[in-house]
C-alpha cells in the first residue's frame, strides 16, 4: 500500500508542477515550489517502509521542487531558477517561524488539537533547519550544474536545445545526493544509529535516483507547454 501511495504522490507532485505552469505560467512554478516545500517539511517527519526499504517521506515533494527549478532554468534562465530557490527558502523560513509559535500558544480548556500539533512540531526544529540548509545548498548546486552542463552540451552539439535529458538528469542526481546526505545526517545523527542512518540515506537516494530519472519527460512536456502558451 505504501508503494502505491508513493507512486500517486509522485504523479500528483510532478503533474501539479505542469498544471501550475500551464495555468499560472512562471509564477505558478514559484507557488508550487512553496507548496511542496511546506508539505515536504511536514511529511519528512514520517518514516515508512516501502519498496523493501525504510525511508522518510517528503522525497517525492522535494523532487518536485528540483523539477520546478530545472523547468525554470530551461524555460526562463538561471536568474529565474535562483528566484525559485529563494521562493522555497522564504517559504521554509516562514513555516519554521510559524510552526515554532504554534507550539508555544497556551491552549483553551476545550482545545483538542494543540497536543497533536506539539507532538508533531516540537521535535522538528532541528529537522526543519537541516532541511532548510540542505535545500538551499542542493538547489543552488542544481541550478549551477544545470547551466554548467548546458554550456557543455551546447559546445558539443552546437545546439541550445539538444541533450536536455543530460543536463536535467546529471544536475539533479548530483544535487539530490548533496540534499539527502546533508539533511539525513543533520536531522537524524544521534537519533538513529550510524548504520541505520546510512541505510536510510541509501534508500532515500535510491528513491531520488528514480524520481530524478522519471522527471525528465516532465521537463520536455514543460517545454512543449511553454511553446503552446507562447503561441496562444
Amino acid at each position: 500500500m505504501n508503494e502505491l501511495f508513493l507512486v500517486i504522490t509522485l504523479l500528483v507532485a510532478f503533474g501539479g508542477t505542469l498544471l501550475f505552469l500551464k495555468v499560472f505560467g512562471k509564477g505558478g512554478l514559484f507557488a508550487w515550489i512553496g507548496i511542496c516545500t511546506v508539505l515536504a517539511n511536514i511529511e519528512v517527519t514520517i518514516l515508512v517502509h516501502a519498496f523493501g526499504m525504510d525511508q522518510t517521506l517528503g522525497n517525492t515533494l522535494f523532487a518536485a521542487t528540483f523539477l520546478a527549478t530545472d523547468i525554470l532554468s530551461e524555460l526562463y534562465g538561471k536568474k529565474e531558477a535562483n528566484k525559485g530557490v529563494l521562493a522555497g527558502v522564504f517559504t521554509s523560513l516562514s513555516f519554521i517561524l510559524l510552526s515554532f509559535m504554534w507550539i508555544h500558544y497556551i491552549p483553551a480548556e476545550g482545545d483538542w488539537a494543540s497536543e497533536f500539533v506539539r507532538g508533531l512540531f516540537s521535535n522538528t526544529p532541528r529537522m526543519l533547519l537541516s532541511s532548510l540548509i540542505a535545500y538551499v545548498i542542493s538547489e543552488f548546486v542544481d541550478v549551477s550544474l544545470y547551466h554548467a552542463w548546458w554550456n557543455l552540451t551546447e559546445k558539443k552539439t552546437g545546439s541550445h536545445t539538444k541533450m536536455l535529458w543530460f543536463r536535467n538528469n546529471f544536475s539533479t542526481l548530483i544535487s539530490q545526493f548533496v540534499n539527502i546526505v546533508l539533511f539525513n545526517f543533520g536531522a537524524f545523527l544521534g537519533i538513529y544509529t550510524f548504520r541505520e542512518l546510512l541505510a536510510i540515506t541509501g534508500s532515500c537516494y535510491v528513491i531520488y535516483i528514480a524520481t530524478s530519472l522519471l522527471d525528465t519527460p516532465f521537463v520536455y512536456l514543460a517545454r512543449k507547454i511553454a511553446g503552446e502558451t507562447s503561441a496562444n
